[in-house]
């Protein structure tokens, strides 16, 4: 008799990140046609959802439309409804809160990323982010809030409380080691975002981790339920230690490590599935 999955979790890829270069790795994914190839392939080795981060002529990070539309199309003629495709609004520095939102407003995504301290710096962005998040839901649109400590899942508790933040059609990222020495993240960076709140919310939450200890974090993440988003952006070391030759060995060898813990990894419309009912 074959045993019940323990529970079930997305895994995620991000394959190239805002700041990386192949100075970094040399198969990190830079140009519209390889990025398109890494993402296909870390489909096929079990991720439900990739994490696109378009770069210019140049290689650098661009929330241009110029840059992004192509990606994003190109990207969704080849897959289809096989892989759930999310635009990043990362800022890096480099754009503001009206012209992160612009990018989804022009593209309308089936799924798009935003660090909730970016888009609402202050409390007189407030209103005018709120007005856009329901705008997001309101298309179809799934939103992933990126979180970076335990101050900002109190914001997002917050808001969402008081309906300042949709409470459908989203998902949350909790992001380890970013902030920290090193940007090197330990499993246990995550336990004092471990709330009560978290497990008692409609929607699910995934964990991304900074640093060679990255499959170790997600690990923990999975074994709480959570999803988790693994590659390149984070970290290009491979479980043993070694330099990963592609995301989609990092990707292969969560699905391993799942299978071996009795947790199913999700496919694409069950993850879709299950954030687009969350919270309706």
């Amino acid at each position: 008799m074959t045993a019940q999955p323990f529970s079930e979790s997305a895994i995620i890829v991000a394959p190239n990140g805002a700041r990386k270069t192949q100075r970094d790795h040399p198969n990190l994914p830079l140009e519209l046609p390889s990025i398109i190839d890494e993402a296909i392939a870390c489909r096929d080795a079990g991720a439900a959802m990739v994490h696109l981060h378009a770069r210019d002529k140049q290689g650098r990070h661009s929330l241009e439309l110029d840059d992004n539309l192509p990606l994003y199309r190109g990207l969704k003629e080849r897959v289809g409804d096989t892989l759930l495709v999310q635009l990043t609004t990362e800022a890096v520095g480099l754009y503001l809160p009206e012209q992160q939102k612009a990018l989804i407003k022009a593209i309308k995504p089936e799924a798009a990323s935003f660090a909730l301290r970016e888009l609402i710096p202050d409390e007189q962005h407030l209103t005018s982010a709120s007005s856009f998040f329901h705008w997001v839901a309101d298309q179809g649109i799934i939103s992933q809030y990126i979180l970076y400590d335990e101050q900002d899942l109190q914001h997002y508790l917050r808001w969402l409380s008081r309906g300042l933040l949709p409470n459908y059609h989203h998902h949350l990222l909790l992001v380890l080691g970013r902030y920290r020495d090193g940007q090197l993240a330990h499993p246990q960076d995550l336990a004092p975002m471990l709330r009560s709140q978290l497990f008692e919310l409609d929607h699910r939450w995934a964990v991304c981790a900074f640093g060679h200890f990255e499959h170790n974090c997600l690990t923990a993440a999975m074994l709480m339920g959570a999803d988790v988003r693994v590659g390149f952006e984070n970290n290009h070391y491979d479980n043993q230690g070694a330099i990963a030759e592609s995301n989609a060995v990092l990707v292969t060898q969560l699905v391993d490590t799942a299978t071996a813990l009795n947790i199913k990894p999700m496919t694409t419309e069950e993850l879709k599935n299950h954030l687009t009912s969350a919270g309706c």
